[in-house]
């Protein structure tokens, strides 16, 4: 079972996504069970999937893009952590990446199974790794990381954005 990192292995901006997660049992379990959301968002209404609760807010849809997009970019990280490749890593602006992408074009099925894709390949990255990697760092966006804090950040990120789905998007998930 794998522990929550500590402060000093991951930077202070995801400290939010690994304190939605710390409390986990068994990490691996709670990625998996992220994966059950994805079949209620996988069958949004068009009007539910172009929602937005503001001006200026992603819809619904780009939410779903951007999750897919962060599950790769860190899971990518994580790997790179995981290989022992101390290669400093940079950020990613993820407005850009909405922006430029056709999220809003495409259907939230083809967006969940796409997100859900991309969860199961970092659930099996995250399974074949042993425990001796976890402690592995790097530097991430001018920040310490660890394999392990990179795990949580992943499971918080998306815990993250399943509450905003919640609670300013107002669906159940």
């Amino acid at each position: 079972m794998l522990i929550a990192p500590e402060p000093g292995e991951y930077g202070e901006f995801y400290s939010a996504y690994v304190a939605l997660v710390r409390g986990e049992p068994d990490i691996e379990i709670a990625l998996e069970r992220q994966l059950i959301p994805l079949q209620i968002l996988k069958n949004l209404t068009p009007q539910q999937a172009a929602f937005r609760y503001e001006d200026g807010k992603w819809s619904v849809k780009q939410v779903m893009g951007h999750m897919a997009d962060a599950e790769r970019i860190f899971a990518y990280r994580l790997l790179r952590v995981a290989r022992a490749d101390q290669t400093p890593l940079p950020g990613f602006d993820e407005n850009s990446f909405v922006e430029h992408a056709n999220f809003d074009d495409r259907t939230p099925s083809s967006l969940a199974l796409e997100l859900a894709a991309a969860r199961q390949a970092t659930l099996e990255l995250v399974r074949g790794l042993d425990g001796s990697v976890m402690t592995r760092r790097s530097t991430i966006n001018n920040a310490p990381a660890t394999a392990r804090a990179l795990v949580f950040i992943l499971a918080g990120h998306f815990a993250h954005h399943l509450s905003i789905l919640r609670d300013r998007y107002r669906l159940q998930v």
